[in-house]
């Protein structure tokens, strides 16, 4: 059923088996649901609003744009276009330098942005062409930062594009002087906006008491980006996007980070009360109680009815990261949905340790899954429900189940309080459609 050489990589809860092991590199024939070096920059990158993004490399990896990730700004919308410097045959042949400065040149005169971030893809890779250099006479030039992303997607996987692009947001950090900034200031780490998700954070931390300096990367500002460093508190919602940045600004700067998440109810009020404790102050704390209390006295009995109608339904997750999933698992439950596999790209060992002590025995935890073992696990688990990305929505439709988006092309908020409800009115809507009715699962 899967390759002999990925045995340590699918584990069974309760089962005769050693401990999930992850973060192994992909194995050659597995077709692997992770994707490349490239597309981790960009979903890092690309939500910085007030920034051109430039793709230096053939038409094709332009593909993946602002809509693929789906990152809302609250001004500037810059960041939705994708332009590329379309490097074609002779190109390759003569060196695409000259196509890199024109694009650049061009493309800063008319839009004027706070910054550039140029992706480097894998032809750029393979030609060999200065990108650095390019970068350093046009920012010479045109007096804005003109970064250089090395992201040759050979390089790995998407989570090495993860630290490639907090190397490139770590040459921001650090260089603006604002002075006017809160002692209970915060960065948010790894929230992207999706559905205007942040500003049903920003909203819930503006009700504690605490101001957030900048978003990096959902909604950012390049501005707010630069002096980044003068928060207090880092606060990492996706762990395998943004720990590399928190560690170096922790290291660089002297700022502490937590991990948190922002879905389900339970993580969501442990979010707001970690940041209160490390501020220490008896109002922002009081603040977060009632507020968490108030959400809590409307979320509860407008979720009853979703609860007992779901009750015993199973569900199948596949996601990105290990933090989502822990997520997802204590809110399925929430709702009366059994979390029989559970399984993410990029989670690592000791994720999966903590992936494993919140489901229940029999679960099927396995990392960096593909198409064939996904179905097959559904199959053997009578999964009613898969929750994933846009990878994963042709493996459930195939089968016949329901599909729940919760990647990077969702158009619902499920962050908060109030997403959690939107959560279980899309599973309910989702598992109970009359559709099912007409498919031979």
């Amino acid at each position: 059923m899967f390759i002999k050489e990925r045995q340590e990589q699918i584990i069974t809860k309760g089962g005769d088996n050693s401990g999930l092991v992850g973060g192994k590199p992909s194995i050659a024939g597995s077709v692997s649901q992770r994707a490349c070096v490239f597309c981790g920059s960009r979903v890092v990158l690309y939500p910085i609003a007030d920034a051109l993004h430039l793709v230096h490399g053939p038409i094709g990896c332009a593909a993946y744009t602002w809509d693929i990730r789906g990152a809302m700004s609250s001004g500037p919308q810059l960041h939705r276009s994708s332009f590329s410097t379309d490097l074609r045959e002779k190109h390759i042949i003569f060196g695409g330098e000259q196509q890199l400065y024109d694009a650049l040149t061009e493309l800063i005169d008319k839009h004027q942005p706070a910054a550039a971030f140029v992706y480097s893809t894998c032809i750029v890779g393979v030609i060999g062409d200065d990108v650095e250099a390019v970068c350093r006479r046009v920012e010479a030039e045109k007096m804005i930062p003109v970064i250089p992303v090395m992201s040759e997607g050979f390089q790995g996987s998407k989570k090495d594009g993860y630290k490639i692009a907090c190397d490139a947001i770590a040459t921001l950090v650090g260089t603006g002087n604002r002075t006017d900034v809160s002692p209970f200031s915060i960065n948010i780490l790894g929230d992207f906006n999706l559905a205007g998700e942040l500003w049903i954070l920003a909203d819930y931390y503006r009700r504690t008491g605490v101001h957030i300096l900048a978003s990096i990367t959902g909604d950012g500002r390049v501005d707010d980006i630069r002096n980044a460093h003068k928060a207090s508190l880092n606060v990492v919602q996706c762990s395998g996007s943004m720990i590399y940045l928190a560690k170096r600004m922790k290291e660089e700067y002297g700022v502490p980070f937590i991990k948190v998440s922002y879905f389900g109810i339970e993580d969501m009020s442990d979010a707001l009360y970690e940041v209160a404790k490390h501020f220490d102050n008896e109002s922002i704390m009081e603040r977060a109680r009632a507020l968490v209390r108030d959400e809590l006295q409307h979320l509860l009995p407008a979720l009853e009815p979703y609860r007992k109608a779901l009750q015993g339904k199973k569900a199948a997750i596949y996601v990105g990261g290990a933090f989502k999933a822990i997520s997802l698992v204590k809110a399925l439950r929430l709702i009366g949905i059994q979390t029989v596999i559970a399984g993410t790209q990029t989670g690592n060992t000791d994720d999966y340790k903590l992936l494993e002590s919140i489901c229940d025995d029999g679960c099927i935890l396995v990392d960096d899954s593909n198409p064939v073992e996904l179905s097959e696990f559904v199959k053997q688990t009578g999964a009613e429900l898969f929750i994933g990305g846009v990878k994963e929505r042709p493996i459930a439709y195939k089968l016949g189940i329901g599909f729940c988006d919760h990647n990077h092309e969702r158009k619902l908020a499920l962050a908060g309080y109030d997403g959690m409800l939107n959560f279980a009115k899309e599973v309910y809507e989702t598992v109970s459609s009359p559709v099912w009715k007409f498919v031979n699962r």
